[in-house]
């Protein structure tokens, strides 16, 4: 990685799924955890594509029922025999320490080290990831079959690492819209070298915002959070109360580079907007999907929905964590995200945001029964025909009965698609019509 090249997608969104990858594969090689050098690193890149802004909460810092960690700094981490021979190197990959490992260095028998060695024996060619963020120990991750080959009575083990009082370092862009409400869209930044799980939502998320930076005057806020996980958006809604309180809508994102099918998992309201919005939005692309009801477990989902929060945000994934071969190994690589899955995720993720910014309810001028239409041009010049067939200028005519006959102030217009069984899209050009006639206004609009 050797410094801010990227920009400029999206504008016309082109070539936007070689962009997200090519972001990815620069912060692929970082070793990330939830504190420390690493995620500044990361940070600081993707705050060379937006305006990030970086937070740092001095460790010890009391969090909600949580405290802010000590810093953990690795240099260096591997296994060698007693001859010199190197076996094991942080260098090769960032999964091979167990991520906050203490330091260590000495000689130790194979019997010692078995107890501090993490491999999969059903996937023996994958090193695992494996974590040890609030407990004194150190390990190593390697291969089981590196690891069956491992038969000297006793190697030499080093890790230099450091854990002291130091900061989490959390980043945060707020794009204020015109009604003081905001979507939420929260991504964790903690893992090393997981390009699914990690590292697709980063660079799906940082596309985003480049959308919506280059399209102002939208009704509704974008918060954008990248931060470690747990701890992140625990430390997040222990010092942003009033933040948290205008979220609206809000998704975490994560493992959504990998060719697999769509899937999303409800917020635990399990009927709030956001997971009504994207029910219907993935009913209607025509893309494989599936629906998974709310569980506390997961991804930072749970912290916002828990009990004293009980935010709207669920969860966009293809691959569900723990489901796939690949998750938490090696094989998560840049070869197992692909371009043309970020760029489905990037445009569904699109069309999610402008659907809930554009969600409005209106009210008809008046109300008493069904307005005359043809001399507003909303209305074919030929009445009675059989088919629910389309008025003049591409609209669909029963999306434009619809939209006057639910324009009550009580139905929003995705109250409508649902009620009405067609796109949101389709509704929205009705109602766009009917309010350029003045027909209709904005519920709440004097007047």
């Amino acid at each position: 990685m050797d410094g801010p090249a990227l920009s400029p997608p999206p504008a016309a969104d082109k070539d936007i799924g070689a962009w997200m990858h090519a972001l990815a594969a620069e912060l692929y090689p970082i070793c990330r955890s939830l504190t420390g050098a690493g995620v500044r690193r990361t940070l600081g890149r993707v705050a060379a594509e937006i305006p990030l802004t970086l937070h740092e909460v001095p460790s010890g810092t009391p969090v909600l029922d949580w405290a802010v960690p000590k810093e953990w700094t690795i240099r260096g981490a591997r296994i060698e025999t007693l001859d010199g021979r190197r076996l094991v190197d942080l260098r090769d990959h960032a999964l091979h320490v167990l991520n906050y490992s203490g330091p260590v260095d000495a000689v130790v028998s194979r019997a010692d080290l078995a107890a501090h060695v993490h491999t999969l024996p059903q996937q023996p060619d994958l090193i695992p990831y494996r974590t040890a963020y609030y407990a004194e120990t150190w390990g190593f991750c390697l291969p089981h079959r590196l690891w069956e080959e491992m038969t000297d009575p006793e190697y030499r083990v080093v890790i230099d690492s450091t854990l002291a009082p130091g900061h989490l370092t959390y980043g945060e862009l707020h794009i204020p819209g015109e009604t003081g409400d905001d979507i939420l869209l929260s991504v964790h930044v903690c893992h090393p070298q997981l390009a699914n799980d990690n590292l697709s939502g980063l660079a799906v998320a940082t596309a985003l915002v480049k959308r919506v930076l280059e399209t102002p005057g939208r009704r509704l806020g974008l918060r954008l959070l990248l931060l470690p996980a747990t701890i992140g958006a625990i430390t997040w809604l222990a010092r942003n109360a009033e933040a948290a309180a205008r979220i609206r809508h809000g998704l975490t994102l994560s493992c959504v580079g990998d060719p697999g099918p769509v899937h999303y998992k409800h917020s635990r309201r399990e009927t709030a907007d956001i997971d009504r919005a994207m029910a219907h939005l993935l009913r209607h692309a025509g893309v494989e999907h599936g629906l998974l009801p709310f569980s506390p477990y997961g991804y930072d989902e749970r912290q916002y929905c828990s009990p004293g929060y009980d935010l709207p945000v669920g969860c966009f994934m293809r691959g569900v964590h723990g489901t796939f071969p690949e998750y938490h190994t090696s094989a998560d690589n840049l070869d197992f995200i692909t371009p043309a899955a970020l760029d489905q995720s990037y445009r569904l993720l699109a069309q999610l945001l402008d659907l809930l910014d554009a969600d409005v309810t209106y009210v008809r001028r008046d109300g008493r029964g069904e307005p005359q239409l043809g001399r507003r041009g909303l209305y074919r010049q030929i009445a009675g025909q059989k088919e629910q067939g389309r008025s003049g200028g591409g609209l669909d005519q029963m999306a434009v009965l619809w939209v006057l006959n639910l324009a009550d102030g009580r139905h929003s217009l995705l109250d409508m698609a649902e009620r009405a069984g067609l796109p949101f899209a389709t509704l929205k050009a009705a109602a766009d019509a009917c309010l350029a006639a003045d027909l209709i206004i904005p519920a709440g609009t004097a007047g």
